[in-house]
């Protein structure tokens, strides 16, 4: 068994073995989208759902990751247009400081919608172009497809480096 199983809340490892395990990682990749996931490593969800509940179940897996990560961060995105920056940054659950959100703002403003995408793929700045996306003019249908591809790349390559890595994650 991979070393990623010990790194997950117990109760969290029972969820993802249990019949709901589809439900609950719908719900954490929604909390992990909103950047609202704090008990686990983002990039431990896809390896550890694979331990959990079966590589046999790939696609399901990656689809749920997907469509969750993307309603979450279509809901922080519709916050952010909504609320805007002063909001966010007053927010106790928002945990991005200014300096952070300066700097991903200046990404967006110097390369535009393609950073949402990139970002997503990337370890570290996952989400982290949502709220700039959000108080720019992006419509939220722009900011959903980029904002899965993004998450699909990131996804499937944290479970092809799984599954075809020796496990070693």
């Amino acid at each position: 068994m991979s070393s990623v199983v010990p790194e997950f809340p117990e109760m969290l490892r029972q969820l993802l073995a249990s019949e709901f395990a589809f439900a609950i990682l719908l719900v954490v990749f929604i909390l992990e989208g909103a950047m609202l996931l704090y008990v686990v490593p983002s990039e431990l969800l896809v390896p550890g759902a694979l331990v959990l509940i079966g590589p046999e179940y790939l696609i399901p897996i990656l689809a749920v990751a997907v469509l969750g990560a993307t309603i979450g961060q279509l809901v922080l995105f519709t916050v952010a247009k909504r609320g805007g920056r002063d909001y966010l940054l007053t927010r106790r659950w928002f945990r991005v400081s200014e300096s952070t959100l300066d700097r991903f703002d200046g990404w967006f403003d110097r390369w535009g919608p393609i950073v949402v995408p990139a970002s997503n793929a990337m370890l570290f700045t996952r989400g982290m172009l949502t709220v700039p996306a959000g108080l720019s003019e992006m419509s939220p249908r722009e900011f959903v497809v980029l904002s899965a591809v993004g998450t699909l790349i990131f996804e499937s390559a944290l479970a092809a480096l799984y599954l075809f890595g020796g496990r070693v994650l």
